[in-house]
């Protein structure tokens, strides 16, 4: 047996860095096993213990590619062939360059110890070919760090990924997608850190406890006599654990009573993305949403609410759809939200084709006039505009939009006086931007509202994703969040992070046609609500991540520079 695993060293690190990426996929929805997120990480990292810089970074982005092709298969639903197997392949490539620099960042972290290890009986080294990941036998040199040494680097390790996942929010406009906290959403004591340190706070305990864990089994394989050598490894994130989950639940415990309450009635028509994008089918589409909102309008709600992309024509300028929406809200004398297209003139236009296109959102009012509009302000790239463009022209034909839309500038508070709320209202996926989420929040706003359309994907993982992501922006800022959808997932979270409403009536099916009569907790007449401590100071501990990982960088190339040497993985 020995011998078969020093033979095919090179295949085993393969297979267990790709098997690392899957676990770490399957921690998302829909699987949800939420505890492989606790292993997938360390596993990732200690499968190129060993490696060359070059070959750390070939199984960093090999593990990466597998998580992100596996839990971004929705793509691949979008109906249109072409581009969604491009979107696919090059999103999951580009975002699995970031498991790439965390495995190679990590090692080349790591601290080397001043008298070369002694060697152990049996520590033979790896076999190596010109075609297979170089490696030779790492052990003896990590079990020979001291428990200080190995605890700093984990803490490192787990601060340098929480500082890349920072950077995939926002670099190139962000993809905060699935970040690895997301895969905590059902375990409300333990995500309550996110109301002072963001999704990060999460997304760093569950990657230092991966790391450390990892780091146990090491010593244990190498030290199995010393129990307190490999304990130790484990010591201080099961304390970490442990307090952050008594800090959860005394959260939980103080939820408070609602004041007040709003009774909204939340329309999901369920519309396959062809018909949306059929102009044959606009009538016949918008005949059912009415049909439901009729339905919906039995439970005598205070709030009617559509989904993104529920019109099929633009609101202000389609006299037919305008006078329908307005005849439906006078009828029931109810307010009313709702996504549609939107245009305006150009300041500077010169001509009647100079008009900006805008996905919007809009409050109506009981007498059928319009209150409020709110613009989105973060689109999504090839679905709602193309970059590059007007240089590279040839990247229209990978996206099935004909057009694009123009950002909004600003967030937009919808006011409803009777009874008295306030809703901040984003569009699509802003609700997986925790920076952007925290901007709509103000110390009188009731509750954020998510207008949304995973049309696109069929009955996929991607509702259930985004949902997880949008209990974290309830969690952030301590305030409520709707969530309208076409297809699913339509509900509302708390401001602890706990779903409500998620199916219909007895039903598992989250994707039907349908409503939902929901009743949303409000501040009291003239009360001010407490921000979070994340709301009042952002991403401070993202930022001191980045921080750290630009301390340790430094610190390295210095080393490096006095010593006339690359730093290096561990090898014996």
């Amino acid at each position: 047996m020995k011998n078969f695993l020093l033979a095919n060293t090179a295949r085993i690190r393969w297979l267990l860095t790709l098997t690392a990426g899957v676990l770490l996929a399957l921690a998302f929805p829909k699987a949800s096993v939420a505890g492989l997120a606790w292993i997938a990480p360390g596993m990732m990292l200690f499968t190129a213990l060993g490696c060359s810089g070059r070959d750390a970074f070939r199984l960093g982005f090999a593990a990466g590619l597998a998580y992100f092709l596996v839990s971004l298969y929705w793509l691949c639903l979008i109906p249109f062939p072409i581009g969604a197997l491009a979107a696919w392949l090059s999103l999951s490539g580009y975002c699995a360059l970031f498991p790439a620099l965390w495995v190679w960042l990590a090692w080349k972290m790591f601290p080397r110890p001043t008298h070369p290890p002694r060697s152990i009986a049996g520590a033979d080294e790896y076999p190596t070919t010109s075609t297979s990941v170089s490696c030779v036998q790492p052990w003896d040199e990590f079990a020979t760090l001291a428990w200080s040494q190995r605890m700093i680097w984990s803490l490192s390790c787990a601060a340098l990924w929480v500082a890349l996942e920072f950077v995939r929010g926002r670099f190139l406009s962000g993809f905060p997608w699935n970040f690895v906290g997301v895969s905590q959403y059902q375990l409300v004591p333990l995500i309550q850190i996110a109301s002072v340190a963001g999704v990060y706070g999460v997304s760093f305990l569950v990657v230092w406890f991966s790391v450390s864990l990892a780091s146990t089994v090491v010593i244990l394989v190498r030290r199995p006599g010393d129990r307190w050598a490999w304990r130790a490894e484990l010591v201080l994130p099961l304390i970490a654990l442990a307090l952050l989950t008594v800090f959860g639940f005394e959260r939980w415990l103080n939820f408070p009573k609602p004041a007040r309450e709003l009774k909204v009635a939340l329309v999901q028509p369920s519309i396959p993305q062809t018909l949306i994008w059929n102009p044959n089918e606009n009538t016949n589409r918008f005949q059912k949403l009415i049909e439901l909102s009729e339905l919906a309008l039995t439970s005598k709600p205070d709030l009617l609410i559509w989904p993104e992309a529920a019109v099929p024509n633009m609101l202000r300028y389609d006299d037919p759809t305008y006078r329908a929406v307005t005849n439906l809200v006078q009828a029931h004398q109810v307010w009313m939200i709702l996504g549609s297209d939107d245009a305006a003139r150009r300041e500077d236009a010169k001509t009647d084709a100079d008009v900006d296109y805008f996905n919007s959102s809009f409050l109506l009012s009981p007498a059928g006039e319009i209150a409020a509009t709110y613009r989105k302000r973060r689109l999504v790239i090839f679905g709602e505009y193309v970059p590059l463009a007007r240089w590279l022209p040839f990247l229209k034909y990978l996206t099935p939009i004909s057009g694009g839309f123009t950002p909004g500038r600003e967030p937009v508070t919808f006011q409803i006086p009777s009874p008295r709320a306030n809703a901040s209202v984003f569009i699509c996926f802003e609700d997986a931007f925790p920076h952007l989420a925290r901007e709509y929040v103000n110390d009188g706003t009731d509750f954020l509202l998510n207008l949304t359309n995973d049309g696109w994907f069929g009955e996929s993982a991607a509702q259930w994703q985004q949902a997880a992501m949008a209990v974290f922006r309830a969690v952030e800022n301590g305030i409520p969040l709707v969530r309208c959808t076409n297809n699913g997932l339509t509900c509302w979270i708390d401001s602890i992070g706990r779903m409500h409403e998620v199916y219909f009536g007895n039903s598992s099916d989250v994707y039907q046609a349908g409503f939902k009569a929901a009743r949303i907790p409000l501040l009291a007449n003239g009360e001010k609500r407490a921000p979070t401590f994340y709301h009042q100071h952002g991403d401070w501990f993202a930022w001191s991540c980045v921080a750290w990982l630009s301390i340790c960088v430094s610190r390295g190339l210095v080393n490096w520079r006095n010593s006339g040497r690359s730093p290096q993985p561990p090898v014996g």
